[in-house]
C-alpha cells in the first residue's frame, strides 16, 4: 500500500511537509562548496543531520501550533486527530537526537554548530515564532545549516576557516529565509501588502548578490625561498618534488618549508547569473500577486514559491562558489519538489 492510499502515512507526510525536504540537501552541499571542499563523508553526515533537524522542527511546529491550527487549519494532522500530539512531540525529540548523533560523526565543530541549530529550531517553535524575533530566528537556523555543511566537510583545524569562508553564502540564504518567514506570518489571514513587497525587494537584492563576483575558491600553491617572502614559482623546477606546471591538491600535506595554499577565485559568473535569475523568477510573481491582492490563498502561494525558490538559490550559490556540478545537481531537484508539492503542501 502506497503512502497515498495509507491515510496514516499521508498524515505523517503532511505533518513533516515532505515536499519541502528537497530544499534541505543544498545547505550542506553549498556549505562544502563555499568552504572550498569536495563533498565527502562529513558532508553526508551534515546532510543527514540537516534532514533530521528540519523534520524535527516541522513536527515540533505543529505540536506547538495545535490549538491555533484547530481554529485556522482544522484539516492539519494534529487538530484533525490523524496524529496524536504526543506522537508528534516524540518524533521531534527522536529526530533531534538523530540529527545531533549524525553531526557528531563529522567532528566536534560540526556537532557544536548542529547543537546551536537544534537550539534555534526549538526556541523558534516554542516561543520566538510569535515574536518580532521569529523571522530572524528562522533565518539564523537556515544559515547555521549551511555552516554545518562547511564545518562538517573540513574536519579539524580548518573548520573555523571554513565557517568564515561560508559566511557570505550563509548570509544570503538567511536573508531569503527571513523574507519568506516574514510573509508566512500572514498566510492564514492575509491582509499585508507591505510584507510581500519587502520580501520581493529582498529577493531581488539576494539574486543580484548571488550573481555577482564568485565566492568560491580553489587552492593554489606558492613556493617560498629561504631568503624571501612566498611568491608564485617562476622557475621550471623550484622544488624537486614540485614541477612548475602542477599545484598541490588541498587534501595532501605540503612538503616541509612550503607555506599553506593560498586561495584564488574561479569564475562561474555566467552559470551563477542564470541560476540567480531562475531563483528570482520563482517567487517574484507570486509575491507581487500577494502584494496586489493580499488574500490568504495568494499569500500562502507566495510562501510556497519562496520555499521552492530555496533550491535555485542554493544552486546559484554553489555556482558562485566554483562548484558547477553541484549547482546543476541541485537544480535537478526542482521538478521533483514541484511535483511532490502538488500532493503535499510545503506550508
Amino acid at each position: 500500500m502506497t503512502w497515498r492510499r495509507n491515510g496514516r502515512g499521508r498524515a505523517w507526510a503532511e505533518l513533516l511537509r515532505v515536499s519541502a525536504l528537497f530544499s534541505v540537501p543544498g545547505d550542506a552541499l553549498v556549505g562544502a562548496a563555499a568552504a572550498g571542499a569536495r563533498p565527502g563523508r562529513g558532508t553526508l553526515c551534515a546532510l543527514g543531520a540537516s534532514l533530521c533537524l528540519y523534520e524535527a522542527g516541522m513536527a515540533l511546529n505543529d505540536w506547538a501550533d495545535r490549538a491555533e491550527d484547530a481554529v485556522e487549519r482544522p484539516h492539519r494532522p494534529l487538530p484533525s486527530g490523524r496524529i496524536a500530539p504526543g506522537a508528534a512531540l516524540a518524533a521531534s525529540a527522536a529526530l533531534t537526537a538523530a540529527g545531533l548523533a549524525l553531526a557528531s560523526r563529522a567532528g566536534r565543530p560540526a556537532l557544536a554548530v548542529a547543537t546551536a541549530l537544534a537550539g534555534t529550531v526549538w526556541a523558534y517553535d516554542l516561543g520566538l515564532k510569535r515574536t518580532p524575533a521569529g523571522p530572524g530566528a528562522m533565518a539564523t537556523a537556515r544559515a547555521l545549516d549551511l555552516l554545518l555543511g562547511a564545518t562538517a566537510s573540513t574536519r579539524g583545524r580548518g573548520s573555523t576557516r571554513a565557517a568564515l569562508d561560508a559566511l557570505p553564502s550563509a548570509a544570503l540564504l538567511g536573508a531569503h529565509t527571513y523574507a519568506v518567514t516574514a510573509v508566512s506570518r500572514h498566510e492564514t489571514r492575509g491582509g499585508s501588502t507591505r510584507t510581500p513587497l519587502a520580501a520581493l525587494a529582498v529577493t531581488l537584492a539576494v539574486a543580484a548578490a548571488a550573481s555577482g563576483e564568485v565566492l568560491g575558491v580553489r587552492p593554489t600553491t606558492t613556493v617560498s625561498t629561504p631568503s624571501g617572502p612566498p611568491a608564485p614559482a617562476p622557475h621550471p623546477h623550484p622544488h624537486p618534488a614540485l614541477p612548475s606546471s602542477r599545484t598541490l591538491p588541498s587534501s595532501r600535506p605540503l612538503p616541509s618549508g612550503l607555506p599553506r595554499p593560498t586561495r584564488r577565485p574561479v569564475p562561474f559568473r555566467g552559470l551563477g547569473s542564470l541560476l540567480a535569475l531562475t531563483y528570482a523568477r520563482t517567487p517574484a510573481p507570486l509575491l507581487l500577486h500577494a502584494a496586489l491582492n493580499p488574500s490568504a490563498p495568494l499569500t500562502e502561494r507566495a510562501v510556497g514559491g519562496g520555499i521552492r525558490a530555496t533550491i535555485p538559490l542554493q544552486a546559484a550559490l554553489a555556482a558562485r562558489a566554483g562548484a558547477p556540478a553541484t549547482a546543476l545537481a541541485l537544480l535537478g531537484l526542482v521538478p521533483a519538489a514541484r511535483a511532490l508539492a502538488r500532493k503535499v503542501s510545503p506550508t
